[in-house]
């Protein structure tokens, strides 16, 4: 029997309430098959299956909020026989007969005085919300100001946001007392990634053209390939190197708050295959539409605050990772430049790696056609 459990979907994560299953009890299932979305503090995200079987048992409810690694559904292993069904339990004796109970009458909407449903229209009041108080449970003009004078629920929206970003506190706070930091930026010439980018832009239509970020990103995966004590995760005080590059990239939501979810194997993608899963990926980001995988295995993270118009960023090192790339602004004289910078945990690399590291990233970007 397999037991399919609520997966971490980042360190900022401690709980997720199920919102509802795609699956249900004799599905068949294969691996990367989505099979039930959870609300985190950041997004609803669609949580896939890791193994093959058949749905065997749903054992948490829709509407459910349970700490992560609880057991969420039990499912039939490819050969496993199902097990067998419990013995059905014996006839009940038979109970003398309990005499017949008149029906209970319905219940009857509560009384709403002429003078309180004309206040609470003024007001803005749901009366049939209300508990009166008055004789026989009427609601009266007290109670409907009462009422209007009581606290308004926060929106959902701005609860929401509020404990994204007590998520992403914890997250930071942790990391920033168990990862010994160090910190290192250089300023790298853009100036040949801006003319090929122009002039590979210029022969392409509009939908197909692609952002600098596009060659950041693709730049930051080889050099991890290069230097792979960059890419991977620290976990039971030791470090594991990632075999491919899954680069979580930094997308701030419309709301508020900040979200990291990976793409995949970036170091292989071709760059207008790597800009169509990066508009993806954030169009879906924004839209709460994210899937587990996305959320729990990125290997190194890329910030890129070029938009908001800063000249550099000093990032902090999501946990488990090891590292975490940013890009400040394009600054334009006397030529096309911009700071990249690093943040490393030194339990892993020391400032001479990530120095290699940072100067690799850029001789990257200096041969653009080769990214």
């Amino acid at each position: 029997m397999i037991e399919f459990k609520l997966p971490s979907l980042g360190a900022d994560m401690d709980e997720g309430k199920l919102l509802e299953w795609k699956v249900k009890p004799g599905d068949k299932v294969k691996r990367g098959d989505l099979v039930a979305v959870v609300e985190t503090p950041k997004a609803a995200v669609d949580i896939e299956i890791w193994q093959d079987g058949v749905v065997h048992e749903l054992i948490t409810q829709p509407g459910t909020t349970i700490p992560v690694g609880t057991v969420m559904a039990r499912l039939i292993g490819e050969g496993e026989a199902p097990p067998a069904p419990a013995p059905a339990p014996g006839p009940a004796p038979k109970a003398a007969a309990a005499p017949a109970l008149p029906a209970a009458p319905p219940p009857s909407r509560h009384a709403v005085s002429p003078a309180a449903r004309q206040h609470a229209r003024e007001l803005g009041v749901d009366v049939e919300q209300l508990t009166g108080t008055g004789p026989h449970g009427s609601v009266t003009v007290e109670d409907v100001e009462k009422a209007a004078r009581a606290p308004k629920a926060a929106p959902v929206a701005a609860t929401r946001t509020a404990e994204m970003r007590k998520a992403i506190a914890a997250a930071m706070s942790r990391s920033k007392r168990e990862i010994p930091h160090y910190y290192l930026s250089e300023t790298v010439s853009l100036e040949r990634a801006a003319a090929w980018l122009e002039a590979e832009n210029a022969r392409r239509p509009l939908p197909e053209r692609m952002l600098m970020a596009v060659l950041y990103l693709k730049a930051v995966a080889l050099a991890c390939k290069a230097y792979p004590d960059m890419n991977g995760h620290y976990v039971d005080n030791a470090f594991r190197p990632a075999a491919s590059v899954h680069v979580g990239v930094a997308i701030s939501l419309r709301q508020g708050g900040l979200i990291a979810p990976a793409i995949h194997e970036v170091e292989k993608l071709p760059l207008p295959e790597l800009m169509k899963k990066l508009a993806d990926l954030v169009k879906r980001a924004r839209a709460g539409s994210l899937r587990s995988s996305e959320m729990s295995d990125p290997t190194i993270t890329v910030t890129n605050l070029g938009e908001g118009g800063v000249q550099a960023v000093f990032g902090i090192i999501y946990p488990p990772q090891v590292a975490l790339v940013g890009f400040g602004g394009v600054s334009r004289a006397p030529t096309p430049a911009v700071v990249a910078s690093l943040a490393a945990d030194h339990r892993v690399s020391d400032g001479h790696r990530g120095a290699l590291f940072l100067a690799g990233i850029a001789r990257l970007l200096q041969e653009p056609e080769k990214l």
